[in-house]
This record gives structure tokens, C-alpha cells and sequence, in this order.
């Protein structure tokens, strides 16, 4: 029988490997969706509906997931949700309408559902002082939406579009086998069978759980968005190829995914809440520079009109979305940290609500990205409703916690005087 440390840490690592597949699966009409579009002629509502597919479903189960967690353990729960999964993903290979990438969309997007379930899996298996970094080092697995930008590319470019899928397939299966045969369960990390669903949805009435799920409609679902939405913006507005253009969007992805344990590490050591409001600022400046179109003004002079170009180019745009990334990655963690102090007993159930929330803004965001742009017709759109959306928080979370916290310092990550 292997050591509680080794169990641990095989719970950690696996749990971590298989979110990280979950997450690439998820996110694959990030690239998928791009020669998908082309295939079908679709408009940008279309495309943005059809990347953000998945996310609804995968966002949907993440409450009734997480209560079964809590109430049958992450390891069975973890495990079926993976192998559900594997059918759908194969299929989408030999889809040829519109609507089958749909209806096909929202039975991978399951894979999504697979955070609520590791995150409390994970945490029932560490102290409250290393909680926070144990649950980034598991978010971590959100570079999965990057790993995607690396490997669907590639497969694209060696073989077609149609191998992704099949591939992808294949991964998934064989992820789950290896988490089956290398991970534990311990009965006392279950709710007690006294504990009904209803029990558990109890801590809906809590104000303080509204708000976290605002923060982390941001941090998440924004990331989420912003994850399906780059390669394509990239391909449009600065001409680059899609090979080139996924790398640049993973510019974005992968810090926003590996750095959340730099993010948890940081909320055990100086609070939940420090971090989400530097958080919140950083996102709101980069996001207000971003939001600025490309523009060009005839201004008259003593010498006649001269012409100005005003915009960002590629590599001042890439800067501020890798800024956004390591800020967003933070907060996922931060965000998280919050609810492990506040709820201990009950992290499958409230993950589960915060979680449908980030994910529901991931599934809302690029459709309102889409429908922006078509009666717009400005690309940069989608950071200005961005930055509209932390614009609010920042309001929220000033009324609700900042006049009662110092926000220099360490400090409990739930204020003093916060509703409850």
C-alpha cells in the first residue's frame, strides 16, 4: 500500500494530467473551428456559437458533478466522466452539417464538467495551509486550452482536420485508464449519507457565493472565451496563418493556464482577496488599451491634412494578452482559495456553482464576441464588452469588501464585516 505522501501526490499529478486532457478536448474548436468555418461558411455568431458549444454542457454538470463528488468520491466520478466522453469526440471526425458539430459540441463539452470534479477531489486530500497551492497546481491543467493551439495544428497540417478528433479520441480513453490504476479514494473525504442534494444547494442563499461567481465569470469564463476566440482574431485582424496564429493565441492560454499555481501559493500567503483585486486592475488597464480599434485620423494642419494610424500591432497586443494571462491565471486560483476557507466541507458543491458560473461566461462571451463584430463590424469589440464586464466587478467587490479589508497585507480571505 503506497504511503499517504506518495497517495498524495499520485493524486495530485493525476488528477492534474487528466484535467489538463479534459481542458485541451474542451477548448478544440478554439483551432477545429477555424477550418470548420471556412468548410461551412459561417458568419461570426455561427463560429462563435459553435466554439461555445461545449462550454454550455461542460458548464451545466459542473454543480450536479461536484454534489457527486462530494457524495461518491472524485476517482469513479472523474473516470465515467472521461469515458462518456470518448464516443462523442470520435464522432465529430465524420460530421459534415452545421448542425452535427452542435449536437456533437455539447456532448464533448462534458469534458468540461471535469474541474468541479477535480478540484474537490483534490483538496479533501490537503491541509488548509497548502490547500490553495494544491489547487492551482490541479487548475494548472487549464494550459490545456494552450496544448490544444500546439497540437491540433499540427495534426491539421500532417494529416486533415477530420484526424483531430480521432486522435483526441484515443487520448482521452487512455487518460482514463491510467487515473483509474493510479489514483485512491478515501470514504472519509464523502459527505455523509444523511447529507441530502438539497442540503447542499442550501448555500445558494449566501451572498458571498454570488460574488465569487462574478469574480470568476471573469477570470474563467473570460479566459474560456478569449481561449476560443484568439487564434481566429489573430488569423483576421493581423493576416498570420493558423499554425502561426495558434501559437500566438497560446500566448495567452498557457500562462493563464500553468501560472495558477504561482496563483495559489499566493492567495495562501497573503489572502484571497489581495490577490483577485490587484487581479481585477490589471485586467481592467490592459483591457481598456486593448479595447481601442484600429484607427485611422486625417487631422488638418498649418501644412495641410496629415494622416494618423492609431492601433496596436501584433507584438504590443501579444504583450497585453500575456499580461491578461498570468493576471487571470491568478485570480482563477485566487477565487478558489476563497471558497476552500469559507466552505471546507461542502468545496465539491459550491466549486460546482462558482464553476457553472465561470463557465456559463464562457459560453455566453464568444457568441456576444460574434454578434458584436457582425453588427459592428470593429474586431476589438469583444474587449470593449470585457472590459465593461470587470468594470462592474470592480464596483462589486470595492461595496462589498474593499472598505472593510486593507487590501496591502496579509489578512483572512474572507474580510471582517463581509456579508455572510
Amino acid at each position: 500500500m503506497a504511503s499517504e505522501k506518495m497517495q498524495q501526490g499520485l493524486v495530485l499529478g493525476m488528477s492534474t494530467m487528466a484535467f489538463t486532457i479534459c481542458f485541451m478536448i474542451w477548448m478544440m474548436f478554439a483551432v477545429l473551428g477555424v477550418p470548420i468555418k471556412e468548410l461551412l461558411q459561417l458568419n461570426e455568431t455561427q463560429f462563435g456559437l459553435m466554439a461555445a458549444t461545449p462550454v454550455l454542457t461542460g458548464s451545466l454538470v459542473r454543480l450536479p458533478l461536484g454534489m457527486l463528488t462530494d457524495k461518491f468520491g472524485g476517482r469513479i466520478v472523474f473516470f465515467v466522466l472521461m469515458l462518456v466522453c470518448v464516443l462523442p469526440i470520435y464522432l465529430i471526425s465524420a460530421a459534415t452539417e452545421y448542425w452535427h458539430f452542435l449536437v456533437l459540441g455539447l456532448f464533448v463539452g462534458l469534458a468540461g464538467g471535469s474541474f468541479s470534479v477535480g478540484i474537490a477531489y483534490v483538496a479533501k486530500w490537503f491541509g488548509k495551509q497548502t490547500q490553495g497551492t494544491a489547487m492551482g497546481v490541479f487548475g494548472a491543467g487549464n494550459a490545456g486550452a494552450a496544448l490544444t493551439k500546439f497540437v491540433a495544428p499540427a495534426i491539421i497540417a500532417a494529416a486533415s482536420w477530420q484526424m483531430v478528433p480521432k486522435v483526441y479520441s484515443a487520448i482521452m480513453f487512455i487518460t482514463a485508464l491510467l487515473f483509474w490504476f493510479f489514483t485512491y479514494q478515501k470514504k472519509e473525504h464523502l459527505v455523509p449519507s444523511s447529507v441530502s442534494f438539497m442540503d447542499q444547494l442550501k448555500t445558494l442563499k449566501d451572498p458571498r457565493v454570488w460574488r465569487y461567481c462574478q469574480y470568476y465569470s471573469i477570470v474563467f469564463g473570460g479566459y474560456v472565451a478569449l481561449s476560443l476566440w484568439m487564434t481566429k482574431y489573430y488569423v483576421q485582424e493581423y493576416g498570420f496563418t493558423l499554425q502561426t496564429a495558434a501559437l500566438l493565441a497560446a500566448c495567452f492560454s498557457l500562462p493563464g493556464g500553468v501560472l495558477r499555481a504561482i496563483g495559489g501559493w499566493m492567495s495562501d500567503k497573503w489572502g484571497a482577496h489581495q490577490v483577485t483585486w490587484w487581479v481585477m486592475w490589471v485586467s481592467w488597464i490592459c483591457l481598456f488599451i486593448l479595447s481601442y480599434p484600429q484607427t485611422e485620423l486625417v487631422v488638418q494642419t498649418v501644412n495641410g491634412p496629415k494622416q494618423f494610424s492609431i492601433g496596436l500591432n501584433e507584438y504590443v497586443f501579444t504583450a497585453l494578452m500575456f499580461i491578461i494571462g498570468i493576471a487571470w491565471a491568478f485570480g482563477k486560483a485566487s477565487v478558489f482559495k476563497y471558497i476552500s476557507d469559507d466552505y471546507p466541507q461542502n468545496i465539491g458543491a459550491i466549486s460546482g456553482i462558482v464553476g457553472l458560473a465561470g463557465g456559463l461566461g464562457g459560453f455566453i462571451l464568444p457568441i456576444l464576441f460574434g454578434a458584436l463584430v457582425d453588427l459592428t463590424g470593429v474586431r476589438s469589440s469583444c474587449f470593449m464588452l470585457m472590459y465593461g464586464v470587470v468594470w462592474v466587478s470592480l464596483i462589486w467587490m470595492y461595496l462589498s469588501e474593499v472598505r472593510k479589508t486593507p487590501v496591502l497585507g496579509t489578512g483572512s480571505s474572507s474580510p471582517v464585516g463581509s456579508a455572510s
